[in-house]
This record gives structure tokens, C-alpha cells and sequence, in this order.
């Protein structure tokens, strides 16, 4: 059956664009076109499509404030086009913390250096939001409250047990689709007291880390930034690596430090899982606790299989929670996970195993 998808713009030339794509791919069917945030409302109470790719700037209604109603009232996976600067940064973001569970550049130059590769890259993500029957929004949590673990979500049975064996001296979490949402859920609950530095691996573009690192550190008791090259690794401190580029650790001893690269064109995630894990692995071998959230494809399993192999601990998010189920899948069907945990499991399990 396909996917059934409501496309927003209020640019005629664009939806039709869109629609094109989508209806090309035999896995996918446009069942409807809104110019603005409030047709969009509408139609999607009334179409009842499984995903939504919506703009963020229209008139009548802008895309933030649709996605939120929309969430209210009739949740449905949403995909935000928007633009590759600060402010879309920004605008971005606050569409993710409305109930957005993804996100492309507008400009589809700005996707993919191949314009089929760019419309493979668009079907793909709407194919994947589409396995995703969302049954509830996903939720956020300011760092002033607990989260709850009778969320909507379904959590594990029987509660985790986790294991404090083994000396840890790093949190490494590498993420993807849906990973601003988990990672803010995840960090928001880690003290200010917390023992260790944190390096945190986002798949997003170069100018939304920036803003992204500022929410971050905003929401969170623990210190938050942009990774720069020769940070000096600190306790209570997560580094959130530069969009296109790659984030390694080097050194041994008591100070480690980061070293910030530029991507090499080949590599299709800047940054990369897989090599800033396997960095960490000549680090920290055997101290690391390395966490693969929300995410689509297999970044992450090459390098957690290195971190394993060194003696190092792999925790990956579940299927029930993960926006989508490609990366901790991966990892969790490789064999090298620890445990498999709920979303809002995870902050309160890492707080239990470190401290």
C-alpha cells in the first residue's frame, strides 16, 4: 500500500515539483496540495495522510504554527522543506519542537550534488516517515521537569537493569532523523554534576549546528557547544560536532582533545558515527559508553563494532520509540548492544550507569 502524502507550499511551481517526484515513486501517492498552514490543517483532517512535507514560511498560517496544530489535533509524521541559513536554522528547529520529525534544504542543489540522487534522497525520507504510524506526537521535556516514564510511548518490560561494571571516562551518542527531539529528552535529564565530557554525533547541516548547540545548552543542566578543533575534553561538557565536518578525538592521558577536519567529498555523513567512534576507540578503549539514537541507514555500526571489539559498552535506542529504525537497528542486528532501551529510558539509565 503506498504512502499517502499531503505536499504544502505556497509555491504552485514548487508543490507541483514535488507531487512530480513523489508520484514517480510507485511506493508513494500525493493525495492532496495545501498553499498555506491552515489548508494544510484542514486537508489533513480530512485526507488523513501518513506524512506531510510542509514549508516553513506561507501566508495565513506559517508552516511552525500548522505543524503544531496539526500535532493536536490530528498527529501525522511531518517533513519541513527549509533553507540552509541561521535563520532557517532557527525556524528549523522550532518546527522540530512543534512535532516535525524531519527535515531537507529547499533547494534541492543543496541535498544532493546529483538532482535524481537529490529525488531518491526526498522519497526515501518520506518512504521512512511513512513506516512511521505515529500514534502520538513525540514529546519534549524542559530540563526543569522529570521526565516520566509512563509516557505514550511504549517503554520496555521489565525495567532495565543496568550494570555499573567497568570504568567509563566518555558518553559518545551518534544520531540522525528524529535525533534533535531524542537528544534534547536524552541530555535534558544528566545533572550539572555530571562526570563525564560527552561528544554528540547529529546528522545536520553547517548552519544549523551553531543554533542547534546554543538550544541545547540553553535546555540542559550540563554545559553544551559546537565542537572546535583543540577543545580540550571537560566533565559535565557535550561537544555536538560541526555539520560538514568530522570530529575526531586524539591524545592520551588526562586531557584529550578534539580535532575538527574537513569532510572528504567521498564520505556521505559530515559528520560521521562511524569516524568519530572509531576515533574514540584509540582514545578510550574499553571506557566509553557509546549510545546510537534515532536514525535512518547504518552510520554508527562500523564504529560501535570497533568501540565493542576495544571493550567499550553500546547502548541503542528502540524501535518503539526511534522516529526511524535504520541505525539503532543496525547496531542492535549486528549484535553489539548492551541494552535496547525507550527513549525515556535512556537519560535516567545513562545517569545510573555513570554516577
Amino acid at each position: 500500500m503506498a504512502t499517502r502524502v499531503l505536499v504544502v507550499d505556497d509555491s504552485g511551481f514548487f508543490r507541483r515539483r514535488v507531487a512530480e517526484i513523489l508520484n514517480a515513486d510507485s511506493w508513494l501517492e500525493v493525495v492532496g496540495q495545501a498553499e498555506n498552514g491552515e489548508e494544510a490543517v484542514r486537508l489533513t483532517a480530512e485526507l488523513k495522510p501518513d506524512v506531510i512535507t510542509m514549508d516553513i514560511e506561507m501566508p495565513v498560517m506559517d508552516g511552525i504554527t500548522a505543524t503544531r496544530q496539526i500535532m493536536q489535533r490530528t498527529p501525522t509524521p511531518v517533513i519541513m522543506f527549509s533553507s540552509l541559513t541561521t535563520d532557517g536554522a532557527k525556524a528549523t528547529l522550532d518546527a522540530l519542537e512543534a512535532g516535525a520529525l524531519d527535515f531537507l534544504p529547499k533547494r534541492f542543489e543543496d541535498i544532493a550534488r546529483d538532482r535524481d540522487e537529490a529525488k531518491n534522497l526526498l522519497c526515501q525520507r518520506v518512504r521512512a516517515l511513512g513506516r512511521k504510524r505515529m500514534a502520538t506526537p513525540p514529546t519534549t521535556t524542559p530540563a526543569s521537569k522529570p521526565i516520566s516514564t509512563s509516557s505514550a510511548a511504549p517503554a520496555p518490560a521489565p525495567a532495565p537493569r543496568i550494570s555499573k561494571s567497568g570504568t567509563l571516562k566518555l558518553l559518545a551518542i551518534g544520531t540522525s532523523t528524529g535525533g534533535p527531539v531524542a537528544l534534547q529528552q536524552v541530555l535534558t535529564n544528566l545533572p550539572a554534576d555530571f562526570p563525564l565530557p560527552i561528544v554528540l554525533v547529529q546528522h545536520m547541516p553547517a548552519t544549523f549546528t551553531p543554533a542547534f548547540a546554543r538550544r541545547l545548552d540553553q535546555l540542559c543542566k550540563i554545559n553544551v557547544k559546537e565542537a572546535e578543533d583543540g577543545d580540550v575534553l571537560k566533565p559535565g561538557w557535550a561537544y555536538l560536532a560541526p555539520g560538514g565536518k568530522q570530529m575526531l578525538l586524539q591524545g592520551r592521558g588526562s586531557q584529550p582533545s578534539l580535532q575538527i577536519i574537513d569532510a572528504d567529498e567521498s564520505q556521505t555523513y559530515k559528520p560521521s558515527v562511524d569516524i568519530t567512534f572509531d576515533s574514540i576507540s584509540k582514545v578510550y578503549p574499553g571506557e566509553t559508553l557509546a549510545v546510537v539514537l534515532t536514525g535512518m541507514g547504518a552510520d554508527g555500526r562500523d564504529g560501535a563494532r570497533t568501540l565493542k571489539q576495544k571493550g567499550s559498552t553500546i547502548w541503542a535506542q528502540d524501535e518503539a520509540s526511534s522516529v526511524v529504525y535504520g541505525m539503532p537497528a543496525a547496531v542492535a542486528e549486528a549484535g553489539l548492544t548492551e541494552q535496547i532501551l525507550n527513549l525515556t529510558d535512556i537519560g535516567p539509565s545513562i545517569v545510573k550507569r555513570v554516577m
